[in-house]
C-alpha cells in the first residue's frame, strides 16, 4: 500500500517544511490549502505532492476532497493538520464573529478534517494524526482570547480523539509551538532578534516525522517545542 500523507494548511514555514520531510521520506504527500496556484507552483518544486484546494473552515465538501485524494494517491496514513488562524485581542476588543472565525479554523476544520480522513486512517495497521498547535492552548495572556481560546478547544479535541482512537492504533499528537518560527516575515517584524531566538520550520518538521514513527508503547501525546532562549 502506498505511503499517503495529507497536510493541511501549507504556509512558508511550518507547512512546507512538512511537505518537504515527509516527500523525502517516500510518501505521497496531499497539500490541502485555500490558496491552491501557489500549492501547483510547488508541485514542480517536490515530486510527490500533490495540490488540493481546501477551506478546513467548509466542513460540507471535506468528504468529497479528501474521496478525490484516496482515489488518486490511496487511503490517507499520516493527517498533519497544520491550519491556523489568530486574533489577537482581548476579550473585550475582539468581536464575536472574530472569536467564531478563529474557533472554525482552529477546532472546527480540526473535526472536520479528521471526520472526512479517519475512515481512510483505519485502513491501516498503524495511523498518525499530528495537530500543530501553539502554547496559548496552555495558557491564555490577556491580549490573546480569541486565539488562546481556540486553540484550548483544539487541544481539547486533540486529547478526545487520543484517547478514542489510541486502542485503534491510530496515534494521535499535539504539538505546542513555544516560540516564533523562523520566516522572512517574522524576521522583518523582529530585526534585533538573534538566530537562536526563532524557531526552524525543518526541526520541527523532523519531531512530527518523529511522532510518526513512535511504538504504541510509548506514544507522545503532547511534545512542546522552543528554541532554549524562550521564557517558559
Amino acid at each position: 500500500m502506498n505511503k499517503v500523507c495529507a497536510v493541511v494548511g501549507i504556509g512558508p514555514g511550518n507547512g512546507l517544511a512538512l511537505v518537504r520531510r515527509f516527500t523525502r521520506e517516500g510518501y505521497q504527500v496531499a497539500m490541502l490549502s485555500r490558496d491552491v496556484d501557489r500549492l501547483e507552483v510547488l508541485e514542480g518544486e517536490y515530486p510527490g505532492a500533490y495540490a488540493y484546494r481546501y477551506d478546513a473552515t467548509d466542513g460540507e465538501r471535506a468528504g468529497e476532497v479528501f474521496a478525490r485524494i484516496r482515489e488518486r494517491l490511496g487511503p490517507i496514513s499520516v493527517l498533519l493538520y497544520n491550519a491556523g488562524a489568530g486574533v489577537f485581542k482581548s476579550a473585550e476588543e475582539a468581536s464575536l464573529q472574530e472569536f467564531e472565525d478563529t474557533w472554525r479554523v482552529n477546532c472546527y476544520g480540526l473535526a472536520a478534517t479528521t471526520q472526512a480522513v479517519l475512515d481512510q486512517l483505519r485502513e491501516h495497521d498503524q495511523a498518525s494524526l499530528v495537530v500543530i498547535g501553539a502554547s496559548a492552548a496552555l495558557r491564555g495572556r490577556a491580549g490573546t482570547a480569541p486565539f488562546a481560546s481556540a486553540k484550548a478547544a483544539q487541544r481539547s479535541l486533540a486529547q478526545s480523539l487520543a484517547r478514542q482512537l489510541g486502542p485503534e492504533n491510530i496515534h494521535v499528537a499535539y504539538v505546542v509551538i513555544d516560540g516564533v518560527v523562523d520566516l522572512p516575515r517574522t524576521r522583518r517584524a523582529m530585526p534585533d532578534k538573534s538566530d537562536d531566538f526563532f524557531l526552524d520550520a525543518d526541526a520541527i518538521a523532523d519531531s512530527v516525522w518523529f511522532l510518526t514513527r513512535q511504538q504504541r508503547s510509548a506514544w507522545t501525546f503532547e511534545l512542546d517545542l522552543r528554541p532554549f532562549g524562550e521564557s517558559w
